[in-house]
């Protein structure tokens, strides 16, 4: 399925270049069909997150409404012929931008597997609305535009600003996303909470990408064309980071393929039946750790490495390795890489 919808959205995208972006008539028209096509590509793209893919996350419902609901924006406000409808699609086009970096950053975040208080993601959720009520407010207020006209240009409207003193607040926003995205990501990678440093460089490159075309969208005056371009493109690195959430899935599950032989099917069933006793032999003998070796588990756990462990528990490389020794033989593992994997599987059984 996965396959189907990135073979679907990158004919759909070439179709669009191929269309949106040749000489048409006059420019007007050209820029019209863009518009349209990129409103349409994501209102297609959104329903076929909806229809083709089974494992679903809320905050990639939010990323693809998000980038329709930016899309539809530019759309209406390409086609005003008031100032009152223009500043009504600005709204709505700022809708989307400002809640894009929110769904990012928390798929960033599950993608890493760090645990969030409930209380952060409201915190977030409450400054989004704030910056978005600023950015609504032309019409109402002069503290994000401290004038606004709208003119048509090639035959298409936009708007004409003067940007005010709160103005700052939204390049802030992003700015501290990017910060974040940024921090979690490289945090990750050298806790190896992320399976591999490629999977860290996909996500970093999505970020730069994503960032790089909203804050280049507020600091250099650009054409209208390269921004919905540049909207689709982004779609894309989103559809990027899906599958690699579904290959870190597919990691842990290990499912056997339909074709496989009977002798494989039972191989593999074997192993997952082993896997899947071992990790309940593991679960049942955290119970048996002594204070000091839960404290190390928990350290380890968490991303802790051997020097920090040491600092944070005072104690000396050979007491360390001799508490390594215990937990894995009462836990039933290896390694240290074991004892993590087994650890957030099972945490995130418990999650779920």
């Amino acid at each position: 399925m996965i396959k189907k919808f990135t073979a679907v959205t990158l004919a759909l995208l070439a179709t669009f270049l191929l269309t949106g972006c040749s000489s048409i008539g006059n420019k007007s028209t050209s820029m019209s069909i863009i518009y349209g096509a990129t409103a349409f590509l994501s209102l297609l793209l959104l329903a076929g997150y909806c229809l083709l893919v089974r494992k679903k996350e809320g905050w990639f419902y939010l990323l693809f409404s998000s980038v329709l609901v930016v899309n539809v924006g530019y759309l209406m406000l390409s086609v005003s012929k008031t100032l009152e409808l223009a500043l009504h699609a600005n709204r709505l086009a700022y809708l989307g931008s400002v809640f894009l970096p929110l769904a990012m950053l928390m798929i960033i975040i599950n993608v890493c597997k760090f645990k969030q208080p409930k209380f952060v993601i409201w915190l977030l959720l409450c400054v989004s609305i704030f910056v978005f009520l600023v950015a609504a407010s032309p019409g109402y207020l002069d503290i994000y535009y401290k004038s606004v006209s709208l003119e048509t240009v090639n035959g298409v409207s936009v708007l004409v600003k003067e940007y005010g003193p709160w103005h700052i607040i939204y390049l802030f926003y992003l700015l501290v996303y990017f910060i974040m995205m940024i921090s979690a990501i490289i945090h990750a990678t050298l806790k190896k909470k992320i399976q591999s440093v490629s999977h860290g460089v996909i996500l970093l490159v999505s970020v730069f990408v994503n960032i790089g075309i909203w804050l280049l969208e507020q600091l250099v005056k650009i054409d209208f064309e390269f921004l919905s371009v540049s909207y689709i493109v982004s779609e894309l690195f989103l559809i990027g980071l899906y599958l690699m959430l579904q290959e870190i899935d597919k990691y842990h599950q290990a499912p056997v393929s339909e074709s496989a032989a009977p002798e494989e099917i039972e191989q593999a069933e074997a192993v997952t039946n082993e896997f899947n006793e071992k990790c309940r032999y593991f679960a049942e003998q955290l119970s048996s750790l002594t204070p000091t070796e839960t404290n190390v588990y928990r350290l380890y756990v968490e991303g802790k490495g051997t020097k920090e462990v040491l600092e944070i528990l005072n104690i000396k490389e050979n007491t360390l390795k001799y508490h390594n020794k215990n937990i894995y033989s009462k836990l039933g593992v290896s390694s240290r890489k074991q004892l993590i994997e087994i650890a957030r599987i099972l945490n995130n059984k418990k999650s779920d």
